[in-house]
């Protein structure tokens, strides 16, 4: 029996489909070192899983000779698959075809990806490489990114949404990317900028290029747009994998749990001695956090943009949790307009979604000067504040050392309705320290000593046996308990299952004003 004519054409026309822009531009494609659409979501999805929606979608321009180019799919792959056994929807600009340029069809299969994954409460991956608005479309074009733009707003808090830029990512193509919750870049091969080079030398006679304008390593350091700077595309993918293993597919759901192998009881030795006893040396962090959270559960974000925070997602007796911590390594963990402004998006992201908080605290401060006043420490630190404030999420803190003045109560204190809030015996709770303490409220009593410098000495140490110490706060029920620092991972564990059945609204509003 002959093949029906009509599957032998079905067949034909899915084949084009996967043909993109076909192998001359797929060559090229992979000697910048990028994989293809296609080839991206092969990584990225379970085998077999995916279910392409849109396939035979093509372009309405009838300008500019598109008539006679019109290509299946439209430069966009998108539709259904599972990560690790769990449902996603996504899309893939591809460069084969038309450069990934956006036109109104391709933005509608966007918009049907989001809308769909939003009714049924599954996160959004978009893997961006695209040349940005399609010209011949004109504002067809542009209305498509203010259609993207707005489902990406829609759906900001109910489902969580990944951006990989793969590619060049320029424009108004940059503010899906933005308004998504995290951002993964491509070293030497992506980059992103509102206005590129050639624009910046006409209109402010600077030279710079687009890897320093807007590659990987400018906007994970400086800018900290970037959430991640993978090595090459494998890698970006591996860490939207990762990335989605710590969260719940929508905000009504619970995080994942897993079976850990780490004792939930296991003490950790190395702990008693991390925090030096002299008050201004500096420790690693990373490494308590490494102690205190299930092994290899660590996956650290924004680590190269204001490393004076150190913000991360961990698995604790199996839980997914966020961590917040001050790096006391970086600028001695104090509180700036760039570390205040990473911590408070992160600390909503993790609220959002349902994800448990823990603090670990070591802050002097807020810094000083004139560029951080000028800068907006105050309504950026107060991003901070808000978010701690706003967060229902259990929230537990750990204050390894110190916990001075407005930072103290930012670091989700008690007061801000921390719920577990610990210390070890090594804390100092304070609103300064003992130097600048004495200095001030003994000046005049340091004017009239015979010898001011041993009578400041003398001061500042009945100061620390006063305040450098965490008995003062906890005697007024501000710390709920002083621990062993190695016994600190089996009290996180215990107070989290405590918290398991956390119910905590904020008053009925539309939404709050956070001071952005």
């Amino acid at each position: 029996m002959s093949e029906d004519p009509r599957i032998r054409d079905l067949r034909e026309r899915k084949e084009a489909a996967l043909a993109g822009g076909g192998p001359e531009k797929i060559e090229k494609q992979h000697a910048k070192g990028r994989l293809t659409a296609r080839e991206r979501l092969d990584l990225l999805l379970d085998p077999g899983s995916f279910q392409e929606m849109g396939v035979f979608v093509q372009h309405r321009c009838t300008d500019f000779g598109m008539t006679d180019r019109k290509v299946t799919g439209d430069g966009l792959v998108s539709g259904v698959g599972r990560i690790d056994g769990r449902q996603v929807f996504t899309y893939a600009q591809d460069f084969t075809v038309f450069g990934g340029t956006l036109s109104e069809m391709n933005a509608r299969k966007i918009c049907q990806v989001m809308e769909q994954a939003i009714k049924v409460g599954c996160p959004i991956v978009g893997l961006n490489d695209s040349g940005g608005a399609r010209i011949q479309e004109g504002v067809k074009s542009l209305g498509g990114y203010a259609d993207i733009f707005l489902r990406n707003t829609l759906a900001s808090g109910v489902v969580p949404q990944i951006s990989a830029v793969m590619g060049p990512c320029a424009g108004g193509a940059v503010y899906s990317p933005a308004i998504t919750d995290f951002i993964i870049m491509v070293q030497n091969t992506s980059h992103m900028f509102v206005t590129g080079p050639d624009v910046i030398r006409a209109v402010t006679k600077e030279e710079v290029t687009h890897e320093e304008l807007g590659g990987a390593s400018a906007h994970s350091t400086k800018s900290g747009v970037a959430h991640f700077a993978a090595a090459d595309d494998a890698h970006g993918i591996e860490l939207i994998k990762a990335l989605l293993s710590y969260m719940p597919q929508n905000n009504m759901e619970d995080p994942p749990r897993i079976e850990s192998d780490d004792d939930p009881d296991r003490q950790a030795p190395e702990l008693d001695t991390i925090v030096p006893p002299e008050p201004d040396k500096p420790y690693e962090m990373r490494t308590l956090i490494r102690h205190i959270v299930d092994a290899d559960s660590f996956l650290e974000v924004h680590e190269q943009y204001a490393p004076n925070l150190v913000v991360g997602f961990a698995r604790i007796g199996g839980r997914s949790v966020g961590i917040v911590a001050n790096q006391p390594r970086h600028l001695a963990g104090v509180l700036d307009v760039e570390c205040s402004k990473k911590g408070a998006r992160f600390i909503r992201f993790l609220d959002c979604f349902n994800i448990p908080i823990i603090t670990f605290e070591d802050v002097p401060g807020f810094m000083p000067g004139t560029d951080q006043e000028w800068g907006g420490i105050i309504t950026n630190g107060a991003k901070l504040l808000y978010a701690y404030c706003e967060a229902t999420v259990p929230k537990l803190t750990v204050i390894t050392r110190k916990a001075y003045g407005g930072a103290y109560c930012v670091m989700n204190s008690k007061h801000v309705r921390g719920d577990v809030n610990l210390a070890w015996p090594s804390a100092e709770i304070a609103v300064m320290g003992a130097e600048g303490a004495v200095n001030i409220v003994f000046r005049e009593q340091l004017k009239r000593a015979a010898d001011p410098r041993v009578e400041q000495q003398r001061i500042v140490q009945e100061y620390r046996d006063t305040f450098a110490n965490p008995y003062v706060a906890a005697s007024l029920g501000y710390i709920d308990d002083v621990i062993e620092p190695r016994q600190t991972r089996a009290y996180l564990i215990r107070a989290l299952g405590l918290l398991d059945n956390k119910r905590l609204q904020n008053p009925a509003k539309k939404h709050g004003n956070i001071p952005l």
